[in-house]
């Protein structure tokens, strides 16, 4: 596998802001909580690409914003609005 250099401090940054918890995206990354806020909470860190990708879909920013090649905006840092269906089949 693949590690990725990330910026960890980014991580919290974008889930605090966009109102995930810790659990929420721990699962969806497929990372424990403990694996999670350790990586929060690192200077340096590496993440195998398929996380680092996983990571970014549920945060809902691109991969650079996360490794720091990409700067973060004030969108990455607003709650991610639930999407509903717009054509009345889901009620």
């Amino acid at each position: 596998m693949t590690a990725v250099a990330i910026a960890p401090e980014r991580i919290k940054q974008i889930r605090t802001a966009r109102k995930i918890g810790r659990p929420k995206l721990a699962k969806l990354t497929g990372l424990t909580e403990r694996k999670l806020a350790a990586l929060e909470q690192a200077g340096d860190a590496t993440l195998e690409a398929k996380v680092l990708f996983n990571m970014a879909a549920a945060l809902h920013v691109p991969v650079p914003t996360l490794t720091g090649e990409l700067a973060i905006i004030d969108e990455d840092l607003q709650p991610i609005s639930e999407t509903r269906c717009t054509n009345g089949c889901c009620g």
